[in-house]
């Protein structure tokens, strides 16, 4: 288990960086290690984002040494969901299995982690968000038929798209944790458009199902600043609550959204009018 450590960042300083600063600041890559976990603690927020690929072998992880507590959820939450191959997670001795795009909610408390899959040569990969909790809730998986759909944008503005709520107060409640996974329409290219600010939280985005020759045009900034970060398959953008958020995909892609911060209102938005973008 390695841990990497993110730093916080305003928005006055954002402008002036570069492509390369911009990506070592709010990009996430090399998330998925072949029999190994990797983790980025931000200060956005102070979510984890972490990912594992068990394929001959076992992932294991859990303790709290990286963090200064006993466990890493000790007084965390996570959710984890599986964008590879079958796979079971088991959480202190009781293993749960997940499908592509099952999701599994781990609660406040939990201690011992461990991660494999069902078909080395179809591995899982677990991606996983962790947020600090003060409240309990018990240990389940959402599969994804458990998922609340909701489609969203219209295809002559290229923008129509399912959202589903996986870790959500009308699906499976948490602490501060939320999580989805969004499809993009066939024919539809952005994932947020319009887009808008919500000031009282944070939003990690994970980008796959792409092929290896499309990228995805992830755009931050503050809206009279925009910038943008080019992805590919695997990987994650971490947009802090002052930024806009949007992405373009050159071809077909999926994207998990992790949120946290304030509230769970989902509705907690500031939409903005193009003619704000600059």
């Amino acid at each position: 288990m390695a841990m990497e450590v993110r730093y916080g960042h305003a928005p006055h300083d954002v402008k002036k960086y570069d492509t390369q600063e911009l990506r070592d600041n709010f990009l996430v890559q090399n998330l998925f290690p072949e029999n190994d976990s990797r983790f980025v603690y931000s200060h956005v927020d102070r979510i984890i984002i972490g990912g594992a690929k068990p394929t001959t072998g076992k992932v294991s992880f859990g303790g709290g040494e990286d963090i200064g507590t006993e466990h890493l959820l000790s007084h965390r939450e996570m959710g984890v969901i599986n964008i590879g191959g079958p796979g079971t997670v088991t959480v202190d001795g009781i293993a749960h299995k997940l499908d592509n795009c099952d999701a599994l909610y781990i609660g406040r408390g939990s201690k011992l982690i461990e991660m494999t899959s069902a078909d080395a040569g179809k591995p899982a990969r677990f991606y996983m968000n962790s947020t600090p909790a003060r409240e309990n809730f018990p240990t389940r998986v959402i599969t994804k038929a458990e998922a609340k759909p909701i489609t969203m944008g219209a295809e002559e503005r290229a923008n129509k798209r399912t959202l589903n709520m996986y870790i959500h107060p009308e699906v499976a409640p948490s602490a501060l944790l939320l999580m989805g996974i969004t499809k993009p329409a066939p024919g539809s290219v952005w994932n947020t458009m319009p887009c808008h600010l919500h000031e009282r939280r944070m939003e990690a985005y994970l980008y796959f199902d792409l092929d290896a020759d499309n990228r995805v045009f992830h755009m931050m900034g503050r809206p009279e600043e925009t910038r943008h970060i080019v992805v590919a398959d695997g990987e994650v953008v971490i947009s802090p609550s002052w930024s806009i958020h949007m992405g373009v995909g050159t071809g077909p892609y999926t994207f998990i959204w992790g949120m946290t911060g304030e509230n769970q209102e989902y509705n907690d938005v500031s939409p903005l009018p193009l003619s704000a973008l600059r």
